[in-house]
Formats: C-alpha cells, structure tokens, sequence
C-alpha cells in the first residue's frame, strides 16, 4: 500500500509571512502550486492558500484613492460659462491627474494604491494559522480521509518536528489516474493525525 512519503513532493516551495501577497501569487504561478508552508526563521508559522488569499480580498475593504475630497463649502457656485474661459466642468477633471488620458495610458499607469491591492499586504495578514500535517509513513487513504474531514487540499508533512513534504489532492488524483492504489505489500502503519494552530 502506498504511504504519503510515495507521493508527497519534497521540493517544497515555503514563503515568508513577510513576503507581500503579490509575491506570493507570483510564486504560486511560478511553481504551479495553489498555496504553500509559511515558515520564519526555519519554523512553521502557518499555510497560505490561493483561498486565503481570495478569501482576504474579499472580505477587505477596498483601498481607498488618494486624492482629497473637496467640501461642500469649496465648491463654486454655479456660474455662466463665457466662450473662451476654462469650463465649469474643469472641477472634475482636476480631480484626477490622468483625466482625459487614453484608456491604454491609464491601464499602464498602476502606481494608485488601487491598482496593486495584494502589493500592500503580506502573507501573513492572509495566512492560516492552522496547519494540517500528517507524518511520511501513514498511508494514502487515511490521509485522503483526513483532507476530506479537515476540508484541505494539501496536507504538511512533518517529521521529527520538520518539513519534509507536501502532500496535496492532486498528488493522489496522479496516484488514481496512474492506478497505483492497489491494495498490496505489507500493512502500513498508521499515525494520529495533527492538526495544529501553530499562532504563538
């Protein structure tokens, strides 16, 4: 019967919890991966999903632009437009320093805080503390069980109280797909599982 350890990768990508969610991302798409082991300083502080990272943008409010709101009381009173003479419409397009730009000039301009929301964060403002991780030698459906009741996709693989592997849903879908599950061999060991909030 196969253990995580035939499955799991060990080539782990992990990030910083100071590493901002843009980088983040970026890494994600990089290696193909749909999250990762946050560690500092060699230890495990956390996981950071692409659903963590979702999950915060959604809930955050959005970042507010930085250009001053005029009072009421700074507002002109209407006047008539003489021919010649900056239109009373001006107002508006003083407001914003691209008005009137082509629409591509605009786009290429991301410098506004609105622009770069996950730029402004980092992983661990969107990270989970809580971590799912399974020893190398359990074998392959009680950790299939396991994500199924914790709701994960991706378990940590801890030994001796270090990283040594991941193991995620699709590593077993390949497993499945490569009909390697086949009930044979000596019976497997089996460990508790653990399920830590690693916050301090």
């Amino acid at each position: 019967m196969l253990t995580v350890r035939d499955l799991m990768t060990e080539d782990v990508a992990t990030v910083d919890p100071q590493l901002t969610l843009r980088e983040a991302v970026e890494l994600f798409n990089t290696r193909h991966v749909s999250g990762a082991p946050v560690t500092a300083g060699g230890r495990l502080v956390g996981v950071l999903s692409a659903s963590d990272v979702l999950g915060f943008e959604a809930e955050t409010p959005g970042v507010p632009t930085e250009r001053p709101a005029l009072e009421h009381e700074d507002w002109d009173e209407p006047t008539e437009w003489i021919e010649g003479e900056e239109a009373p419409a001006a107002f508006f397009s003083d407001q914003w320093s691209d008005a009137g730009a082509d629409v591509l000039e605009r786009f290429a301009e991301v410098s506004g805080p609105e622009w770069d929301y996950l730029a402004e964060h980092t992983v661990a403002d969107a990270m989970t503390p809580s971590v799912c991780s399974i020893a190398p030698f359990v074998d392959v459906y009680t950790a299939a069980e396991y994500m199924i009741r914790a709701g994960v996709h991706r378990l940590i693989v801890m030994q001796e109280g270090r990283l040594v592997g991941i193991l995620s849903s699709l590593d077993i879908v390949r497993a499945v797909a490569q009909r390697r599950l086949v009930a044979s061999g000596p019976e497997v060991r089996t460990a508790p599982l653990a399920w830590a909030d690693v916050r301090r």
